[in-house]
This record gives C-alpha cells, structure tokens and sequence, in this order.
C-alpha cells in the first residue's frame, strides 16, 4: 500500500522549479527576475551569465534546473523553451544586532527570499509577449513597412 499519486498542478507543456532560502532581499531577487520574464530560455540564460548583480547566477541555476525538469520529466524541447512566468516571494529574516555607542544597539535584519521559475513550450502560433508589448508601444527598433517608406516620401 502506498501514496495516492499527486494531480500535476501546471499544464503538460510546463516545468517548474524553486529555490527556497536564497540570501537576498526579495526587492533585489525581483529586479532580475523580472528581466527574465517572457524571454526565450536561451535568451534569458545569456543575459543572466553577464548580469552584473551576484543573485543572477542564482537565479542563472533556478533556470537552467527548470530547462532540465522540462526535458528530463516532461519530454519537453529545450529550443522552444520560454520563461512564462518568474516570481519571488519573502522567506524569513535573521535578525541580528550591532553594538552601537553608550551601551545601545541598533538592529540589523539579514533576509531571504525564494524564487520560483517556471517555464513552458512556445507553440508555433504563440508570440513573445514582451516583444510584442514593445511593438505596439513603438519602441522596437524592428519597423513595419509603413515606417520604412515614409521618411523617403519626405525627402
């Protein structure tokens, strides 16, 4: 006699991974976490190697353990591989105290956060959201063909 087997949580075209007690601020974690958000898993991982920020090689091993569990456990292509969705939450807090002047203390607080990854197969109709966000608002250096003809039309 043993365990029911647990219902799977996210679709079948989905991996997760979670990294619990990593020794930052969540405010910080959230900062690159959002900078991975909707890229492509390659994409994201390139980024991620030349990030500045120390907690992005953390971050860097939550991704590429999401891109294993997808294609180890759930058969998944790797090559079409994107970062649906990145969220980091606030885990506790060790509380320790520095001796200040005249026999006071001031309280120093060291947090944790943890941070989940979760990535998902890009299907041939789907679209990089980001990209597309940034087209409509007129920021990406991609131009239709309307944009293109008018500054000859000008000239």
């Amino acid at each position: 006699m043993g365990k029911a087997k647990v219902s799977r949580d996210l679709p079948d075209d989905s991996a997760l991974a979670k990294a619990a007690s990593i020794r930052t601020g969540a405010r910080k974690l959230n900062v690159v976490a959002a900078s991975i958000r909707g890229k492509d898993a390659a994409s994201a991982l390139t980024q991620l190697t030349f990030e500045k920020r120390r907690i992005a090689q953390d971050v860097k091993k939550v991704l590429l353990s999401a891109i294993a569990n997808a294609e180890n456990n759930h058969s998944l292509d790797v090559d079409r591989l994107y970062v649906a969705e990145a969220w980091v939450g606030r885990s506790f807090v060790m509380k320790r105290f520095r001796a200040r002047g005249r026999g006071r203390s001031a309280g120093i607080e060291k947090p944790f956060s943890n941070l989940t990854i979760i990535v998902r197969e890009r299907k041939d109709g789907d679209v990089d959201l980001k990209k597309e966000t940034r087209r409509a608002r007129g920021l990406s250096k991609k131009t239709t063909t309307k944009e293109a003809a008018s500054p000859a039309e000008g000239a």
